[in-house]
């Protein structure tokens, strides 16, 4: 099972790599990723996103709260509200005989077109896990030549707040 985890942490010069080891070294696999500074530029925002039941997850937050530099740890549960987005950026072959039906999917997926080439468009669309992978299968029969994603971002709804 997927479980989604925001970190606040020390915003400090190995704490990636420290939290990384600390994966690798249980022999976890992080899904995906994403950290920036908060509005505080002293403390960042980790959300990882791993797999494992909830003996795993509450292992792995345990030991997470036992790292110097992390300051809260907070797993999003299914029960508790919380947003979750994730931004992609898809290449597609835009050849004269497919243009409009990107346009027309992105437009659907409220998706903004970036970078346009000759040959090719570049379209960023945010949304959820599914919106974007719904859109990544509409598009593939276009011809995807790259695509980057950024892995979820989480945040819980209302007033509760990781600092």
């Amino acid at each position: 099972m997927k479980h989604t985890i925001s970190v606040l942490v020390e915003n400090k010069f190995g704490v990636l790599s420290r939290v990384a080891g600390l994966f690798s070294g249980r022999g976890f696999n992080i899904e995906s990723l994403s950290v920036a500074p908060t509005l505080d530029s002293s403390t960042s925002r980790m959300t990882i996103v791993t797999r494992g039941d909830d003996a795993i997850i509450e292992q792995i937050t345990k030991q997470l709260n036992k790292l110097i530099d992390v300051i809260k740890v907070n797993e999003f549960t299914a029960d508790e509200e919380y947003v979750v987005r994730e931004i992609a950026l898809i290449k597609l072959n835009a050849e004269q005989e497919n243009r409009a039906e990107i346009l027309r999917m992105t437009e659907v997926f409220r998706g903004k077109v970036v970078d346009v080439s000759p040959k090719t468009y570049t379209i960023e669309v945010t949304g959820t896990e599914n919106k974007v992978n719904a859109f990544i299968e509409m598009v593939r029969p276009l011809g995807i030549i790259e695509v980057a994603r950024s892995g979820k971002v989480a945040m819980a709804r209302g007033r509760k707040s990781l600092g």
